[in-house]
């Protein structure tokens, strides 16, 4: 049992360090920006485009992974997976506009869809229930050094260098969990040749994609609502049918059983509103500091590590909070926190001390540690092991989204919010101010899906029901 153990941490170890290179691109990317903007001569929001089609890239190809797994094996789809990723992150390197920085960001999105999935099912497969908020953490929490590092390095290097040279950040650490999987990671794969659905990969690809760029291009000021809104319903439209032809196919490319699960079914609607508010912190919020405070890159990025220092600062006391507390009270308190920590970005002022903006953003990456743990945790802790892949690939791809989204969403806040002050151009301090408001809203309903739960939800994992259960009956006996 020892070696079972220690097999699944290493595991959780080496897909961690694929989350490493995802979000050293995120971070490193918000931060330079507005340096990139200028080489493309572009407005800094429209660089949004190149955030969100990477992960629309990941909506689209995620739902694949799972049948790709099963057919080739979870390690030669992870190997593979990043080696593309890692090629691609030097292309992006090599990119002269837009364009082409978009199409070097699709061919990352599609080793992602393929690297991040598969990973995350080969850990949930390999840990068992009671330990698996451990796993998550172990999964997650090496991660979170790659914000702490971007921000200040990307921008030192954005400012003082070159921000091309922050993609080749990706390839050292590409190579050495392509070394590592080979020698480390299982090959699980399915006895069962599943049949691959070709309809319903092309209904909810193009459904997604649809719903992706329509938001996308309703965040951006360039005159072309109309058609924006066109695209987007056409998606929604199209997200109707491809969900009538999921139900109906005996081997669906999207598995839904998993939303039968009560748990499962309250963090994909919670928790995707949660992720649409907080993942716009590493696009707005360099943005305000830089365009709205007047800061320079370097100076944003290193004021904007905090998000992260609170991020590991909280790891150490999550699996006792939930333990303790449950998962119920956890999400709902610590939801109202996370709602509270990005309104109060609203309130900061170029004025305002450094130390306070820097206590703010600490604050409110505590509240987004401790909240994307619980929801990744409890996500899957009533589904049983012969569904874990379809709900892996599932919870994937709603997690891509809503990252997507977010970006999308944080540009269509700033552009609704320079549209209300009725200013052009670059959006200013108060502009900043408004969108934090929006969205901050937001993250509150994100509460109701969490105010439905049973307080013992995810008590297989947590243990906080059953503990209490135990006591009540121990003088009875």
């Amino acid at each position: 049992m020892e070696n079972f153990f220690r097999r699944s941490n290493i595991v959780a170890l080496i897909v961690a360090g694929a989350f490493f290179m995802e979000y050293i691109d995120s971070t490193v990317i918000a931060t330079a920006l507005p340096l990139m903007a200028k080489t493309f001569q572009i407005p800094p929001v429209s660089l949004s485009i190149g955030l969100t089609v990477y992960l629309l890239t990941l909506a689209v190809f995620i739902p694949i992974s799972s049948w790709i797994a099963d057919r080739f094996g979870t390690r030669t789809v992870f190997t593979t997976a990043i080696s593309v990723f890692t090629i691609a992150s030097v292309l992006c390197g090599l990119c002269n506009n837009v364009g082409e920085f978009a199409a070097a960001r699709i061919l990352q999105g599609i080793g992602g869809a393929m690297m991040v999935p598969v990973g995350r099912f080969v850990v949930l497969r390999t840990t068992a229930k009671k330990d698996l908020i451990n796993a998550m953490a172990l999964l997650t929490w090496p991660a979170l050094a790659a914000p702490i590092l971007g921000p200040p390095v990307g921008g030192l290097i954005a400012t003082y260098w070159s921000w091309r040279w922050i993609f080749l950040l990706n390839v050292p650490i590409g190579l050495f969990g392509i070394v590592a999987a080979l020698k480390l990671m299982p090959n699980i794969r399915s006895d069962e040749r599943r049949p691959f659905d070709p309809w319903g990969f092309l209904l909810t690809g193009t459904s997604l994609a649809s719903v992706m760029y329509g938001v996308d291009r309703v965040g951006n000021d360039n005159g072309l609502w109309n058609p924006s809104v066109a695209i987007l319903i056409f998606g929604v439209v199209l997200g109707v049918v491809s969900i009538r032809h999921l139900r109906r196919h005996p081997t669906p490319v999207i598995d839904l059983w998993p939303m039968r699960v009560p748990t499962f079914a309250a963090t994909t609607w919670g928790g995707s509103l949660f992720r649409i508010s907080i993942s716009t912190a590493p696009f707005l919020v360099p943005l305000m500091l830089q365009l709205g405070f007047g800061m320079s890159a370097f100076a944003s990025g290193s004021l904007t590590l905090w998000i992260f220092i609170g991020n590991l600062g909280m790891k150490v006391v999550t699996t006792p909070i939930l333990k303790r507390f449950g998962f119920r009270t956890t999400l709902v308190v610590n939801g109202l926190a996370t709602a509270i920590s990005i309104g109060a970005c609203a309130l900061m002022l170029p004025t305002t001390p450094t130390w306070v903006l820097a206590a703010v953003l600490c604050f409110g990456g505590l509240c987004r540690s401790m909240q994307f743990t619980a929801i990744s945790t409890l996500s899957y802790a009533d589904i049983p092991t012969e569904r874990m892949n379809g709900a892996s690939s599932f919870g994937s791809l709603i997690q891509q989204m809503a990252t997507g989204m977010g970006v999308a969403a944080g540009a269509l806040a700033l552009h609704l919010a320079m549209a209300f002050h009725k200013h052009a151009g670059e959006p200013v301090t108060e502009d900043f101010h408004l969108a934090f408001g929006l969205l901050a809203v937001l993250a509150l309903l994100g509460l109701i899906s969490f105010l439905r739960l049973a307080p013992s939800a995810g008590a297989s994992v947590s243990g906080h029901r059953a503990r209490e259960c135990s006591d009540k009956k121990q003088p009875a006996e």
